[in-house]
């Protein structure tokens, strides 16, 4: 019978109660209330904050005002930490089911678990147009805004992050250009409207980026509009915020159900098909279209509970 204890471990131990793979927000706080559950947590993941990392700014944390997105990262890993978690900077590149779960890292680790936390979030959608390989195209205005001072650039996208890379490029750029293949946006009107004060964010609507033009970096793009006609703006870097893809490959692979837009199908408990596989975060079909740090939050600390339920029985 399954017994929870707090014995003391190394932190790379190969057997382990519960990995959660993942270091956003729903993955960290997963492993928090794993680890104050009393079960052996191990968190495993490149970096600690997933996508937090990117954002300078996060103004709809309850408890904070405004705080960076490295700042709230490295709070929850040091409470994580702090509770017995371990973590483990590295990539899980595969996982199989035998009597437990086996988890193999690009690292070289292969480790063992009787429960895994699946909270490997999403990655950047790209336009898949001609050009988009040159230097100058990016998917991080957090990360490569500066290199841009001074000169023009085109944000692509209508939602929370479009605007919010404009709004961080329009610190640096003389000139940013935010198209939309709409005329509404997704962003919250906080976003729209900070947007619409700045004097150097122009608005190109109802169109879509068809190319993107250079020798050896990013010199122009081709816009048309949804009555077919071409222009091309000079510019020099385009910054892509289409929207997400989840990150599903492990999944897959484990054989968990997926829902027709490529999301995990989890219970009210973040159960998954698989016995004592969960998941949480924007990967699941759970959180009504809302991907938020709180739902995502949220999802990890049931995720967790369900795990401590499950092992105890």
């Amino acid at each position: 019978m399954f017994r929870i204890s707090r014995t003391s471990f190394k932190p790379l131990d190969k057997q382990w109660d519960v990995i959660i793979i993942g270091g956003g927000p729903a993955g960290v706080v997963a492993g928090l209330y794993s680890a104050r559950y009393g079960l052996k947590t191990l968190l495993i993941s490149p970096d600690k904050g997933g996508m937090l990392t990117e954002a300078s700014f996060i103004e709809n944390y309850p408890g904070f005002i405004s705080i960076s997105g490295p700042d709230l990262a490295e709070r929850l890993f040091e409470q994580y930490e702090k509770n017995g978690g371990h973590y483990l900077k590295d990539k899980v590149s595969d996982i199989k089911k035998d009597k437990n779960f086996i988890v193999i890292t690009e690292g070289g680790y292969e480790l063992e678990a009787k429960a895994i936390i699946l909270a490997t979030g999403s990655r950047r959608r790209k336009l898949n147009v001609k050009g988009e390989n040159l230097p100058g195209v990016s998917y991080c205005a957090e990360c490569d805004a500066p290199l841009f001072k001074g000169k023009t650039v085109a944000v692509v996208g209508g939602g929370n992050t479009a605007f919010h890379d404009a709004l961080v490029l329009s610190n640096y750029a003389n000139k940013v250009y935010l198209i939309h293949r709409r005329d509404q946006f997704r962003a919250e009107s906080y976003l729209v409207e900070n947007a619409k004060k700045k004097d150097n964010i122009e608005f190109i609507l109802n169109s879509v980026v068809k190319e993107i033009r250079g020798q050896n970096k990013v010199e122009s793009i081709i816009v048309q509009d949804k009555e077919g006609n071409t222009k091309e703006l000079k510019v020099d870097g385009v910054f892509v915020a289409i929207g997400m893809e989840t990150n599903i490959e492990l999944a897959k692979k484990l054989g968990v159900q997926l829902d027709e837009r490529g999301k995990i199908i989890v219970d009210r408990c973040q159960r998954t098909n698989i016995q004592y596989v969960y998941a949480a975060g924007n990967i699941t079909n759970n959180c009504c279209d809302l991907d938020q740090i709180v739902t995502s939050m949220a999802q990890g600390a049931i995720a967790a509970k369900s795990a401590y339920e499950d092992l105890l029985k």
